[in-house]
């Protein structure tokens, strides 16, 4: 009777099994570690979910008994590493226009215009709470942020409802962590740009602002000549155009020299409303010649127009850039965070985040910082080969290089096939039934191969009807028939292969086999090799050093792969250059960085300097980067082609047997 409700229980637990295996799975990764660690982040989530609502909960309780005790004028505060609560009793009357200040630079302001879902015409009491972190979900935008939250509740305790107008919303300044590193500005190196050979009106830049919710995009200039002015247009999706004859543009500003903050920075400010929808922004930059810094950005100007030339850029000056991205998020009733009906206000920083909203709840604020934009302009203006000879024979002795390795690198891959051939000795008998494989071994020494007739005599050389049994020796003449360096043989050692059982036999020589080198002796007879003797240091130096090498090491492995791997010198030689060419495009990324720690280095404490040579601390920290970003494309390169097979193909062992027979 049990066993109907045995296999029932059993197919419930293989449902839930699967159930939860794809739950906790990576899209179609169903590997054991992804599913333990997305089922630890799940848990993780849940419980700190649990712990949330509890001290909610708790927040909740006190809230309601402190309520009772306080009166207007007075306060409770609750400030612990871990949580900030505030609870404040207030009139209804002193709410509008109130401002309300907490720690860290939090701060609230209330409209003048709003609706409270209250039958109280006298009191209600305000509660604030702050957390260090962003809790819920593991949203990425947020990591950075505190969680704040402002609610209004009445004499029992419970919340009340609060509505402001889109005209006149609450505004909200959320602080980050105070420990967040800001990168330094990015140079733009435009003074080394001739824009007449692509008649470029602007230095254009790339921006992707793909995301899952909209952001806003703020833009921090720093001119590095001061008295400067500059035109700034953009436009979403596609490239900014202006000149005389076409205006295709979705905003522009001019930075005149009395917009420079204190910092000297110039920043420029497009809110998430704008960004909704769109995938990318491109914007351009020129500077204003003195013409028309006078008419733009004199004191007394009032000109509101565009100032439009038909002229290719001409930067006297370089200038900095930084680009950060910032959003505004709230905590919905499910506890997802979303961002819709929030507005990212200007007042928005490196260390907080200005807030309009329409209602109250659990808000955080996002910040990223952009790393540098693609330049366009740069690009385009030096692509000739003459300002690139550098870069374009360098690139040119590259293909060269890698084409002649990879002539090479076939060619060797044709010769090492034919070595894992298998060759019937001249004597064998179709009626013999029992196969030995016998595997030569040359070692790595200059001219170790040879030309001259070899003999192998293993009791028996030839194929019997039964098993040898246990090998005990192997006889091994040459003739010394090879001609100049061919004539003499350096063996390493000698595998004897039962094909019936597997087993293999080891003879070990490393001696040369020569009438003119090391004992002189054509003929030797090898001992079958003990467990002692393949352990010993010379034997095992010598064959861990080859394999280091030959196989071991990238580059050198083009020259001496071993013949019986997969990973073939083709495929060894194309890892090399692309390995070569990723190394050489990070660097690209921190070129204005190298040159401007070479520049400093001279004067930098820290530099080392050999003779007329100087190396800044900044470069080492540019090579360790490099390395690192090169160590992961390798590893997953050199991988992929290790685990590749070829094609379905006899065996030379089986194709030899069937020759024999």
């Amino acid at each position: 009777m049990n066993g109907p409700l045995q296999g029932r229980t059993e197919i419930v637990f293989e449902f839930l099994f699967l159930f939860f295996e794809d739950l906790f799975s990576d899209g179609n990764d169903f590997s054991t570690e992804t599913i333990e660690k997305n089922r630890n982040i799940y848990y993780q989530k849940q419980l700190a979910n649990q712990i949330n609502n509890q001290v909610t909960k708790m927040i909740s309780l006190l809230t309601s008994t402190l309520n009772i005790q306080l009166n207007i004028g007075q306060s409770s505060l609750v400030n612990t590493s871990q949580t900030f609560v505030s609870l404040e009793p207030i009139s209804i009357q002193s709410l509008k226009n109130k401002v309300i200040k907490q720690v860290e630079n939090t701060q609230f302001n209330i409209p003048s215009d709003f609706i409270l879902n209250t039958t109280s015409n006298y009191s209600i009491s305000l509660r604030t709470k702050i957390d260090p972190l962003a809790s819920y979900g593991n949203f990425p935008n947020t990591n950075l942020s505190r969680s704040v939250s402002l609610s209004f509740v009445d004499q029992n305790g419970n919340e009340i409802s609060f509505k402001a107008s889109q005209n006149n919303p609450i505004q909200l300044i959320i602080p980050r962590d105070p420990n967040v590193i800001i990168p330094s500005m990015y140079l733009q190196n435009m003074t080394s740009i001739n824009s007449t050979n692509n008649n470029l009106l602007f230095n254009y830049l790339y921006i992707n602002i793909t995301s899952s919710l909209p952001i806003s995009i703020h833009f921090e200039i720093h001119p590095l000549d001061k008295s400067l002015a500059y035109l700034f247009i953009y436009k979403f999706d596609q490239t900014p155009l202006l000149n005389s004859s076409i205006s295709i543009i979705d905003g522009w500003t001019i930075f005149c020299p009395f917009n420079l903050t204190s910092d000297d920075i110039y920043r420029y400010f497009i809110d998430n409303q704008q960004t909704s929808g769109h995938q990318s922004l491109i914007f351009g930059i020129r500077e204003l010649n003195s013409t028309e810094t006078d008419n733009y950005c004199s004191q007394n100007s009032s000109i509101n127009i565009l100032p439009i030339t038909d002229q290719p850029f001409n930067f006297t000056s370089n200038y900095e850039l930084r680009i950060y991205t910032s959003d505004c998020y709230y905590l919905d009733e499910n506890n997802i965070w979303k961002s819709d009906g929030l507005i990212v206000g200007s007042l928005t920083n490196h260390y907080q985040t200005e807030c309009l909203s329409t209602h109250l709840t659990t808000f955080a604020g996002g910040f990223i910082v952009l790393p540098a934009p693609i330049n366009w302009s740069y690009v385009f203006a030096n692509a000739d080969f003459m300002k690139n000879k550098t870069v374009y024979l360098t690139m040119i002795l590259t293909s060269i290089i890698y084409i002649i390795l990879m002539i090479y690198a076939r060619f060797k891959d044709k010769k090492d096939f034919e070595k894992l051939g298998v060759t019937p000795l001249a004597d064998n008998n179709k009626s013999d039934q029992y196969y030995y494989q016998i595997l030569v071994f040359t070692g790595q020494r200059t001219n170790a191969g040879t030309d001259s007739k070899k003999n192998f005599t293993a009791i028996h050389k030839r194929l019997i009807f039964k098993s040898l049994g246990l090998l005990n020796y192997i006889r091994i003449r040459y003739d010394n028939s090879g001609e100049g360096s061919s004539a003499s043989w350096y063996l390493k050692h000698i595998i004897v292969r039962d094909l019936q059982t597997k087993d293999k036999s080891y003879f070990i020589c490393l001696k040369w086999f020569a009438v003119e080198k090391d004992d002189k002796r054509i003929e030797r007879t090898l001992p079958i090799a003990n467990e002692a003797e393949k352990q010993e240091f010379s034997y095992v130096l010598s064959k861990k050093a080859y394999h280091s090498v030959s196989d071991g090491h990238l580059w050198f492995s083009i020259f001496s792969r071993p013949p019986s791997y997969k990973f073939t010198c083709v495929q060894r030689c194309t890892c090399c250059f692309v390995l070569f060419f990723i190394s050489m495009l990070i660097n690209i990324m921190y070129y204005d960085l190298s040159n401007e720690a070479n520049t400093s280095s001279e004067t930098h404490n820290g530099a080392l300097s050999i003779g007329p040579f100087y190396i800044a601390p900044q470069q080492i920290g540019i090579d360790i980067i490099v390395e690192l970003f090169t160590l992961i494309p390798s590893l997953l390169i050199v991988r992929l082609f290790r685990r590749i097979r070829p094609c379905r193909q006899i065996s030379p062992l089986r194709e030899a047997l069937y020759k024999i027979r």
